[in-house]
């Protein structure tokens, strides 16, 4: 270029224009408009050749005089394999409204249309990751536990109510309930998913509630009616509406408290807010419905059929009768001696909340995704051709694990990537048989892809795709915890961090310890030397810029072959891009042709491969995953390493990820929780006008505590955001218990004209067992089935919450069945003169 007077300028201006149309607007001629187009697009290779870029002496100078003129692939910067066989793997992202399994359905149709024209040789497109898959089986699995709760709770029904329509009144709620939160949430745009199924199958149980206390006080009525030898009874029409108004306003307090304990889950921001806020939804729609149905279609199938059953039907079942039999006997021998179950009931409180503290703690349980993403990472400038060999070696190694089904890699990163990643990056989507047929568990899977991997000069971290996600949001690290260092030097820096990884190497628990690859690599440095530069007419960013248009490449143009578009790049043959040879690149300057190592410095060195910063300050990141231990366990560790290793003046470290943000989450449930009783101390106020028979009942909340906490011991389950929503719909479920019973011994007292005594308490107590145990009993039966399996994908969230309220009402029930009349009896009494006197004058039922 420089013997023929080329300048790379000039080069560049001779190709921008190249396979281009242009217009020349348009001409009239004998009344017609004639548009005018300059043609010059072309496909062929000789044509460029053949490209004029300037003259010399009379002659042009062609393109194919001065560059090597070729067609050539793009410069690869990744590549993937599936099962050690090259592959070409496509990521497809959905937009953020899109129903991600009808989506997918659409993808594999157009996959399926592709096969009969695939080129010879190239196998059939195999999916290495469906995301459909993860919530197709959570729904399935959620199908199968709302079928098996909707039986339990028809059993205990009928155990209870002792015949088969009573049970069917109070049963027929949960479908038309389900019914009418199908039909809001179709009015409103809600998508049916996990969590909205999971809202439902926590409140199923809940369900029935409210219609099992209406139609059992309905029979008590009708008993007494049928059983009433003056003949003097109102009507059946009558019984059966004065029995469903006198439990109605206990009714509709305890579902509205039920609904407010839910509401702190809309507060919640981030991710946890997204998983729980459907399931709230859901709750409190369907918990809505079976408050309609229970005043509305309940007494109304109470009025047709129950007065058709025989006397038998209308007593007591054999189990409520020897329920209550034992229950009069107990409760007569504790209100004698109360203070023992006070004492112990006192002391197991304290003891449960005393021993938060020590649980081991997490954000959210581990999803059973059916799909591990290992992540590999080589030094910084590690070429991609040994990168990908590395990385196929550990596609090998995994294929020998009995329960891997298939091995995806991608090295480096692809073409539109979102993902910025090097070639010294590969990772692995392994895609596992079903649970079902593995002889061993998921932690002794990944120890042993672990160990395998061991053998690679590699820094390893293993998740699943959604959980690998989700820690990105939280910290932009892929792991669940991410430690912060900053500082000004990177070399100190890095230092620290490595002396930081030795000494948390040692913690029980901790895998996946990898500090950020931010390492020296090696560089090629191009040094401009200003002051030469300036001698021969030359700006140092003059030249940078042409240097990064030869040797990087610049994309001039592009040529337009049908549908398909080639870039048209300019830049230095490869051999000329070393060392010795860049120092001979000719360089154009007013003063003439110059050689670049006479205004540059030339010279092989290395150099951060990256800076990271946050906040405007410069920063290393030290990433770990928890294995065998708790979470908040391994991080409590780490934190006492760094407490004792303090930091030069000027540096300091933050940890996050999972645990920050449940610790975060926890502080956030906790305050908004408190927010939420006092509302449901206020509400229940309104109703008693007692503070005393207010906290008598709110009692029921550290009652239900007691099983809750005692169930997440026995399970081995940590205090998570998951488990912290159980205790929070617990707290509205078990306060029911006590507004059934204080509601009733005011009915008794206010407008049967009951005297205040250890007789009418008792008496109120025994009529108010069956519904009692019938609302706790469903609900809590109604969890049985996400008891159990409690890896499958769909319960992995709902377990614990379903662990928690089973448990904790249990405790409750059976606390809060000699609690609450000796609550009462001890501190009711002087509230109940005030409130008699004060409803003298009134006919309103409790």
């Amino acid at each position: 270029m420089a013997e023929l007077g080329i300048t790379p300028e000039q080069l560049n201006s001779s190709l921008k224009g190249f396979s281009s149309n242009t217009s020349g607007g348009f001409l009239d001629v004998n009344g017609r408009e004639y548009l005018i187009r300059n043609i010059g697009r072309t496909s062929k290779l000789d044509d460029l050749k053949n490209l004029a870029v300037g003259i010399r002496q009379g002659q042009p100078i062609l393109l194919q005089q001065i560059a090597q003129v070729k067609f050539g692939p793009a410069i690869r910067r990744g590549d993937a394999g599936l099962n050690g066989q090259p592959a070409v793997i496509l990521g497809i992202q959905k937009q953020p409204s899109a129903d991600t399994v009808m989506l997918t359905q659409a993808v594999e149709k157009a996959i399926d249309e592709l096969g009969g024209s695939l080129p010879t040789g190239m196998g059939k497109p195999q999916i290495t990751f469906r995301q459909a898959n993860f919530i197709e089986s959570s729904i399935d699995t959620l199908k199968v536990k709302l079928i098996a709760a909707s039986i339990c709770v028809g059993v205990i029904l009928y155990v209870f109510l002792g015949s088969l329509r009573p049970a069917l009144i109070a049963l027929i709620s949960i479908p038309l309930s389900i019914v009418l939160t199908g039909i809001v949430f179709n009015a409103f745009g809600q998508t049916i998913n996990t969590m909205t199924l999971g809202g439902l199958a926590i409140a199923i149980g809940g369900l029935v509630d409210d219609a099992v206390v209406d139609v059992e006080n309905i029979i008590r009525r009708l008993t007494q009616r049928s059983s009433d030898l003056n003949h003097r009874s109102p009507s059946i029409l009558e019984t059966v509406r004065a029995a469903s108004l006198e439990v109605r306003t206990g009714i509709v307090y305890a579902t509205m408290i039920t609904i407010i304990v839910f509401v702190p889950l809309f507060a919640l921001p981030g991710i946890e807010g997204r998983f729980f806020q459907p399931l709230a939804i859901a709750f409190i729609i369907s918990t809505l419905g079976s408050l309609l149905v229970s005043v509305t279609v309940t007494p109304v199938l109470s009025y047709y059929l129950l007065p058709k059953m025989t006397g038998a039907d209308h007593q007591d079942s054999a189990v409520v009768r020897y329920l209550k039999h034992n229950y009069q006997r107990l409760l007569t021998r504790i209100i004698e001696s109360p203070k023992a179950i006070v004492r112990y009931s006192l002391i197991a409180v304290v003891l449960a909340i005393l021993s938060l503290p020590f649980m081991a703690k997490s954000f959210l349980p581990p999803f059973n995704e059916g799909t591990y993403l290992v992540s590999l990472r080589l030094n910084p400038g590690t070429t991609l051709t040994e990168s990908a060999l590395i990385a196929s070696q550990g596609e090998a190694l995994i294929m020998d694990i009995p329960e891997v089904k298939y091995v995806g890699r991608r090295t480096g990163r692809a073409e539109l990537d979102e993902h910025a990643e090097g070639v010294h990056t590969s990772e692995l989507d392994i895609g596992l048989t079903p649970s079902k047929e593995w002889d061993r568990s998921a932690s002794d899977i990944l120890q042993e892809i672990r160990a395998k991997l061991s053998v690679l000069p590699v820094a390893i971290s293993i998740g699943q795709p959604i959980s690998h996600r989700i820690d990105h949001m939280l910290s932009g690290s892929r792991t669940q915890i991410a430690m912060l260092i900053f500082g000004d030097n990177l070399e100190t820096l890095r230092a620290q961090a490595e002396l930081l990884k030795s000494k948390l190497s040692n913690i029980p628990g901790i895998a996946d310890l990898e500090v950020e690859k931010q390492v020296l690599a090696p560089q090629i440095r191009v040094v401009i030397d200003y002051d030469r530069a300036s001698q021969y007419g030359l700006s140092a960013s003059g030249v940078n810029s042409m240097l990064q248009g030869l040797i990087e490449g610049e994309r001039i143009t592009q040529v337009i072959e049908g549908s398909k578009r080639f870039n048209l790049i300019v830049k230095l043959p490869e051999g000329d891009r070393s060392v010795d040879k860049l120092g001979n690149l000719v360089v154009d300057t007013p003063k003439g042709y110059v050689s670049l190592n006479q205004i540059a410095t030339i010279e092989e060195s290395d150099g951060p491969n990256q800076i990271s910063r946050d906040g405007g300050k410069r920063r290393i990141l030290i990433s770990a995953n928890a294995s065998g231990n708790a979470l908040s366990d391994v991080v409590s560790e780490m934190r006492k390493v760094i407490d004792s290793n303090p930091l030069p003046e000027g540096y300091f470290i933050t940890i996050g990820g999972q645990f920050t943000a449940q610790e975060e989450a926890s502080k956030l449930i906790g305050l908004l929780s408190a927010c939420a009783l006092a509302v449901i101390f206020s509400l229940l106020y309104s109703k008693y006008r007692s503070v005393r028979l207010s906290a008598i009942i709110m009692v029921n909340i550290p009652l239900a505590m007691i099983g809750g906490v005692f169930a997440l011991w026995l399970f081995g389950q940590p205090l998570s955001i998951a488990s912290m929503v159980g205790f929070v719909a617990l707290a509205g479920v078990s306060i029911r218990n006590g507004i059934l019973k204080i509601s009733h011994y005011l009915n008794l007292i206010l407008t049967e004209q009951k005297p205040l005594s250890v007789e009418t308490i008792i008496q109120g107590s025994l009529e108010r067992l069956s519904p009692v145990l019938m609302t706790a009993l469903v609900t809590a039966f109604a969890l049985m089935p996400l008891l159990f399996e409690a890896n499958q994908p769909g319960t992995e969230i709902l377990h614990p919450v379903a662990v928690v309220i089973f448990f904790g009402l249990f405790s409750s029930t059976l606390l809060d069945s000699f609690l609450t009349p000796i609550l009462f009896l001890q501190y009711g009494q002087k509230d109940m003169v005030r409130i008699k006197r004060e409803f003298t004058q009134h006919s309103e039922s409790f």
